[in-house]
């Protein structure tokens, strides 16, 4: 199942609809990243805690999480998948410019976690039509072009929203016009075709009714992230731990602009090695990657090192973000195939809020390199788990072959 599935053909172009989901994707970030990254100033000069600001972002994690798994089953159970894409991203688009009219804490909260629910509703139906819409041979591929717009988006909104503060915009401004790429973003995603549905033959004999369950095989591979998951916690206490080694703060924003670009450019190239070679391989080889970085970050004495492991931790997530999804696109059937990725969307997001905890707890009852070698301890784990996993999968493939 982890092998490159067969037709591929990397010199075509990419669907349509992949493309324009693509853009969707990229509008979506710019508008978010103009405002995300000074969010917690502004909120500050609301009168907001330090305390709220965790309460922010948990509320609005944990929001968006639940939503992505509900929004699977319901992707499953309506054919109309692109509708709640639309919908999804209409929220978020409309919402995140009301920012610019909040004067008190609990509206900015109320803004981000509605945010969110645009974000939950859309993200899973949004997996599926990539899935449905890719290619046979390209699902890795299809993933990993979606993945770098949306860090393309990423690095050009905090760009867009410094160039305007330095022409002398107003804060509450930049705000406001975060609803240009917003609105553009649905525009982009109304442009897509929906694929027609798969003839019901394909997933299920006729005398034989569908089962609605997730494969076993599925499962236990999303066991396996979900325990890498409780590794991977917050790229926040890389910043906190690159300020340390000496980075200044005004420099942070750059670093993250450049983490960004080095995630764009290993994102298309890691989705098209999934496509080509056993994906799984490319899983273990980005969380390997992220191990060593993870270390490297412990043992780090200088400010220089903080800029070269972003840039090397940048291709982990290119390594890994396309495979693991073309991965469950392979494990999944048509008739499940919401519930798998709204499970999958679901762990690694819910599963952030207790690697923080382990994390912050390690960082401030020990040390950062405690902290940082237990994630990369994690990591490593989950490389030999999967590893084992893919090669009883090919001795299970094998013995069923033998015995036909």
């Amino acid at each position: 199942m982890s092998k490159i599935a067969d037709g591929a053909a990397p010199g075509r172009k990419l669907p349509p609809a992949i493309v324009a989901l693509g853009f969707t994707s990229f509008f979506a970030d710019v508008g978010s990243e103009m405002i995300f990254p000074l969010l917690p100033i502004f909120l500050v000069s609301l009168g907001a805690a330090p305390t709220f600001l965790g309460l922010v972002e948990g509320l609005a994690e944990a929001t968006s999480s639940l939503l992505k798994l509900a929004s699977g089953y319901v992707a499953d159970r309506f054919s109309q998948r692109k509708s709640l894409v639309i919908f999804g991203y209409g929220i978020a688009a409309l919402a995140r410019p009301l920012v610019a009219i909040a004067s008190a804490p609990w509206q900015v909260l109320g803004i981000r976690l509605t945010d969110r629910v645009g974000k939950g509703i859309r993200s899973t139906p949004r997996d599926v039509l990539i899935a449905t819409s890719a290619a046979k041979g390209e699902a890795g591929r299809a993933f990993g072009f979606h993945r770098s717009m949306d860090h393309a988006g990423a690095v050009l909104g905090p760009i867009v929203a410094t160039a305007l503060l330095a022409l002398g915009v107003p804060l509450r401004t930049v705000f406001a016009l975060a609803l240009i790429p917003g609105v553009l973003s649905v525009l982009a995603v109304t442009t897509v075709r929906e694929p027609d549905a798969p003839p019901k033959a394909l997933d299920a004999a006729p005398d034989e009714p569908a089962k609605k369950h997730l494969p076993a095989r599925l499962r236990s591979y999303l066991l396996i992230v979900a325990l890498f998951a409780l590794g991977n916690s917050s790229d926040a206490f890389l910043l906190l731990r690159a300020r340390d080694l000496g980075v200044s703060v005004v420099s942070i924003p750059l670093l993250w602009t450049t983490f960004h670009v080095a995630k764009l450019g290993s994102s298309y190239l890691g989705g098209s090695w999934s496509d080509r070679m056993p994906r799984t391989k490319l899983i273990v080889s980005g969380w390997v990657v992220y191990a060593v970085t993870y270390l490297a970050f412990g043992f780090a004495t200088e400010a220089w090192h903080a800029w070269a492991l972003f840039v090397v931790y940048g291709t982990y997530y290119g390594l890994t973000e396309p495979a693991e999804k073309a991965l469950v696109k392979d494990l999944a059937p048509e008739r499940v195939r919401g519930r798998a990725y709204g499970t999958y969307n679901f762990i690694v997001g819910v599963m952030a809020v207790p690697a923080g905890l382990f994390m912050g707890w390690l960082w401030q009852t020990w040390s950062s390199r405690i902290a940082l070698a237990a994630g990369a301890g994690i990591a490593a784990a989950s490389s030999v788990m999967l590893l084992v996993w893919a090669r009883r999968g090919t001795s299970e493939e094998g013995a069923a072959g033998a015995s036909r």
